[in-house]
């Protein structure tokens, strides 16, 4: 995976979207198709994994079978939001190692700030994908980034469900090695910073809070 937009446009992935986007959906199912969705974009997500091959016995005789190769990969969730994608990503992919981390916005500053960070050992030898749905301002993404990379992380590839051109750019400028594999990229951030025409705020509308 070189390019650093990945735009997906399958058709059940932007139909599930749309689903999403739409004021009348509900807190369950909304939820249901989070995971669903998240799946079909793991699968993007994933592509050009490493192979490697191993020899097993098939009913009918022994042969030489593709395999994944390398350390298991890490998906790392940026808290909170970024559970609903892990949770659809984990039914795919059980064997990932999985790592948290939490950020907060300093309402004088308006800078991302750290409360928490745990992520698996290792990580300069696994995949790292990183997910939240939505890539905004970019700044939490960045930091996220940041910290990762602190950690070891060398192979980082950035998982969401709707991407602003602001948040894509400053990802790029900070991050141009991090490839990023989205679903929709909108029109703009309005004065709040939220994406339009966006879905509101998808860890509220994912967890019935307000």
């Amino acid at each position: 995976m070189t390019e650093h937009l990945t735009h997906v446009t399958h058709p059940l992935v932007q139909h599930k979207l749309t689903l999403m986007r739409k004021t009348d959906t509900s807190t369950a199912v909304f939820r249901q198709l989070l995971r669903e969705i998240s799946q079909l974009l793991a699968y993007e997500v994933t592509r050009n994994l490493p192979m490697t091959t191993r020899t097993i016995d098939t009913p009918l005789e022994p042969m030489d079978a593709p395999v994944l190769d390398g350390k298991k990969l890490a998906l790392v969730s940026i808290l909170r939001a970024g559970n609903g994608l892990l949770d659809g990503i984990l039914e795919l992919i059980p064997s990932a190692r999985v790592g948290f981390v939490g950020l907060y916005r300093d309402e004088e500053t308006l800078k991302p700030v750290q409360y928490y960070f745990k992520v698996p050992t290792e990580l300069e030898d696994r995949l790292v994908i990183a997910v939240d749905p939505m890539l905004a301002t970019g700044n939490s993404s960045v930091a996220a980034i940041d910290l990762l990379k602190k950690a070891g992380a060398k192979n980082i590839r950035f998982l969401c469900l709707l991407a602003a051109p602001e948040g894509i750019a400053r990802m790029k400028e900070a991050h141009s090695d991090v490839p990023i594999v989205t679903a929709a990229v909108d029109s703009h951030l309005n004065d709040n910073g939220y994406i339009v025409p966006g879905l509101g705020d998808a860890g509220d509308r994912m967890f019935g809070t307000k």
